[in-house]
């Protein structure tokens, strides 16, 4: 994967993006650019790339609002930031960043970290279980979905609800882990989110969406993918 693999470089400076863009493509990488939040999050659904170079001070968001977010639609984060704070580079990490490294900054060390980004992916995907009920197949490493043979395409925040579901077959996941977890810090009271998902999903996998007997909802408490 790492020589073909797609990087996503999110930084308002264009001298940064040309510069990290020039190195990545000598290493054969895929380079795609964004300049400010919203177009990281737009370029990740319709990219997806496998890996994230992000800067924290974008001129609409700031950047670790954003680290859930690419996480959980499934890319590494290295965070490039020239934001040198002990406590920054503590909260980004804990938010779920794969590395941190800050300006200014060695382009071969960014690629190095890549690198080690990339392998890690590579790991942790291969240990991913594939999570089957009934004619449902989640391939969690994959992110594919199937039923009956025939792939099901769910947005990212749809795949995002099933997966944390199916990382815990059989047990509740409450509300505010999903929303945490699919929606970023912040949301852990915006329940109507996971309603919307919840109905996106069963619509596509559920033989009767109207009486649900893959994803549970437990009332007042999360969802339950039944095992």
């Amino acid at each position: 994967m790492s020589q073909q693999a797609k990087i996503l470089v999110v930084d308002d400076e264009p001298a940064i993006r040309r510069l990290l863009g020039a190195g990545l493509g000598r290493a054969g990488y895929r380079v795609v650019e964004a300049a400010s939040a919203r177009d990281a999050l737009s370029a990740m659904q319709i990219d997806k790339p496998e890996a994230v170079l992000l800067d924290l001070g974008l001129p609409d968001r700031d950047g670790l609002e954003l680290v859930p977010l690419l996480k959980a639609a499934g890319a590494s984060v290295l965070v490039v930031s020239a934001r040198d704070a002990t406590e920054q580079k503590v909260t980004a990490l804990d938010l779920g960043a794969d590395d941190y490294v800050t300006k200014p900054f060695d382009t071969e060390e960014v690629l190095a970290r890549v690198r080690t980004a990339l392998r890690h992916r590579l790991s942790v995907e291969a240990e991913m279980p594939v999570v089957r009920i009934d004619a449902i197949e989640i391939d969690l490493g994959a992110r594919l979905v199937r039923k009956g043979g025939e792939e099901v395409h769910l947005t990212p925040k749809e795949f995002g609800f099933l997966a944390e579901l199916a990382k815990h077959p059989g047990r509740v996941v409450t509300h505010a882990q999903l929303l945490r977890t699919v929606w970023g810090p912040g949301h852990e009271h915006d329940v109507e989110y996971l309603r919307v998902a919840a109905r996106g999903v069963r619509r596509k996998l559920e033989d009767d969406a109207a009486a649900p007997s893959v994803i549970r909802n437990e009332p007042g408490v999360g969802y339950r993918l039944m095992a």
